[in-house]
């Protein structure tokens, strides 16, 4: 791991954390590594060597610029689920021919978009058809797309994170499929190249995959008996990591090995892997602001918050949490809470840790994916400042936001009444 620690003291790479804290008084703040990212991109390009595949990263996970150019020089192509998720793979340099534009309500100006620059669309209901199809006439331009499939498999994970079964807002189901394909061979200028699955996020049994790879080779063949020249099949992420540090968490290649002898040997695939590259690639380091106890409970109180680290009040997630430095306090059961005037605002329950003292560096580990992605200005608190650490190298990646920018944002700058 990038993220270790040596004489009691967190170090990113060759990077002792603490030395950075005092460094830049940004805090809170998100550090990432260079070398982890650049790994777990490695598990995935190893697991699927000898195979006609590609790696379409996420950026829903994770936006960060200089992030993207660093997966995309290292092959990766983008999944994208917004019109302006779209606008920064194009400006990290991503080719329009390696992304994937999924959504279960695409707007009408991300589909011209998406039209203008000939990203292949995932079709995801009727009405998206019917939208997809009005975006390619009024272009003038032929559109590869995909349809999602909603195979009604339940992976073990959090509700708010299953995206494949019969009642989910995404995808059609296979019993809706000869519709799809009818009004497709009437749409020439829809050409469909390939099906798509997406099962959830956090899945840590990739026996569910296996699943999903037979039902989706089986429909492939179907569509193929229509006359669909199907080159592509996409079956979309959500391995998980070890957030807990139990061990056992399945790997890339885990997850391609439940897949083998069930894909169409002729068909390219596509994963869509977003948490399981950035996850543990990146930290959120917060300053304790003090100690308290409340009957029988007590509290650590950092300057990381629910508006920096959503996941555990959204989820009820699980981040491993530790400090960067000694600390030699009694050793409590404790709440880590932040300054957000929510009780849902905490980061970790019932952690068995020393008592900090005040300004004391605290970690939240496997903060890379979905931390800064959901951050927010509630309370109107600023959202962090970003750091990468290659070797011994520290960049900035992002600026913290001011309150100039909250300030501007929230000005009024025309009248547009009356119409």
């Amino acid at each position: 791991m990038s993220f270790h620690i040596r004489d009691h003291y967190l170090y990113c790479e060759g990077i002792k954390v603490k030395d950075l804290q005092n460094a830049v008084q940004d805090s809170p703040f998100y550090l990432y590594s260079a070398a982890q990212l650049r790994a777990n991109v490695a598990a995935y390009t190893d697991a699927l060597a000898g195979l006609p595949a590609r790696i379409s990263y996420a950026v829903k996970a994770n936006g960060n610029l200089t992030l993207l150019k660093m997966l995309r020089a290292l092959g990766c192509g983008a999944t994208l689920v917004s019109g302006n998720e779209l606008r920064l793979a194009l400006l990290a340099g991503f080719a329009p021919a390696d992304m994937v534009f999924n959504g279960n309500g695409k707007r009408r100006a991300e589909l011209a978009l998406a039209v203008q620059h000939g990203v292949t669309v995932n079709i995801d209901s009727e009405f998206d058809l019917e939208h997809i199809a009005q975006a390619a006439r009024d272009a003038d331009k032929p559109v590869d797309v995909l349809l999602r499939i909603n195979p009604d498999i339940r992976p073990d994970v959090h509700p708010y994170v299953a995206t494949g079964m019969r009642d989910s807002k995404f995808g059609i189901r296979a019993e809706r499929l000869p519709w799809f394909l009818e009004r497709l061979k009437r749409a020439p200028l829809l050409r469909l190249v390939g099906l798509h699955c997406h099962l959830g996020s956090t899945i840590k049994d990739v026996q569910v995959f296996h699943d999903a790879a037979a039902l989706m080779g089986d429909l492939t063949n179907a569509v193929r008996q229509q006359g669909f020249d199907l080159r592509y099949l996409n079956l979309g992420g959500g391995l998980g990591i070890d957030y807990e540090r139990a061990g056992g968490t399945p790997t890339p290649r885990d997850l391609l090995d439940a897949l083998r002898g069930r894909l169409p040997g002729d068909l390219t695939l596509i994963v869509e892997p977003g948490r399981s590259i950035v996850g543990n690639a990146g930290a959120l380091i917060c300053r304790v602001i003090g100690v308290k106890r409340n009957g029988d409970k007590h509290f650590i109180v950092t300057d990381g918050s629910m508006a920096t680290l959503i996941r555990p009040s959204l989820y009820g997630a699980y981040h491993h949490i530790g400090f960067i430095e000694p600390v030699n306090g009694e050793t409590r059961v404790f709440d880590i809470v932040g300054p957000v005037c929510e009780s849902a605002d905490f980061l970790g329950k019932a952690r068995s840790l020393p008592t900090p003292h005040e300004e004391a560096g605290l970690v939240v580990y496997d903060a890379g994916a979905y931390g800064y992605a959901m951050s927010s200005s509630y309370n109107l608190h600023l959202r962090p400042a970003e750091y990468l650490v290659d070797g011994d190298q520290v960049t900035q990646i992002r600026r913290a936001e001011t309150f100039d920018d909250i300030a501007l944002a929230l000005s009024p700058l025309s009248v547009i009444m009356p119409l």
